[in-house]
């Protein structure tokens, strides 16, 4: 790893960005030295490609969301160490639409990723950051809930599909949307 030994980022570098660290193992850091440690504890350590992250919270951080992809078999630790590329901070702002959402039906969970990672393909709808987190809450309690099909009598993973397909894709509202899967289905 090609290593900056003068290198330190101006904190006000990070506000305002997107991130997804992946998690890496606790040895990548062993021969960094720790650049610089925030009030809540995080660490962080600096090389030419990117940097690592230990800390025991990931997700909205004061003015920025950075996320954790945790490793597969997932550590014991609270702390965890994520990585980042440089490249891989994107802007972030309260009024761009620059997000958009994906499902995952088989693990019942969704999340958000910007425009400008490598995986958008460049028509699914974008969203403000506002607007993501509400449909965001939307589509998760659609996915993890039950409550709300108990009046349906459709298959409920079907409905999942169609309804979280449908908040992700367009900007109707649940409501509208769960009338039209029912309607639907009746016709």
């Amino acid at each position: 790893m090609n290593l900056i030994p003068a290198f330190q980022p101006k904190k006000e570098a990070f506000k305002n960005t997107f991130c997804i660290f992946r998690e890496v193992p606790l040895s990548e850091i062993e021969h960094l030295e720790q650049r610089f440690k925030s009030e809540s504890g995080s660490a962080y350590y600096y090389t030419a490609e990117g940097m690592y992250r230990l800390s025991n919270h990931w997700g909205r951080l004061a003015n920025s969301k950075w996320r954790l992809l945790a490793m597969d078999s997932p550590m014991s630790s609270k702390i965890k160490l994520g990585f980042a590329k440089w490249e891989d901070f994107y802007p972030d702002n309260a009024t761009e639409k620059l997000y958009y959402i994906e499902a995952d039906f088989e693990n019942q969970t969704a999340n958000y990723y910007h425009k400008s990672c490598s995986d958008y393909n460049g028509t699914t709808l974008l969203r403000t950051t506002s607007g993501t987190r509400k449909r965001l809450k939307n589509i998760r309690n659609i996915l993890t809930l039950t409550q709300w099909a108990t009046h349906y009598d459709q298959d409920i993973e079907v409905l999942r599909k169609r309804i979280v397909s449908e908040l992700i894709s367009t900007d109707k509202t649940l409501e509208v949307i769960k009338r039209e899967v029912i309607d639907s289905f009746q016709s």
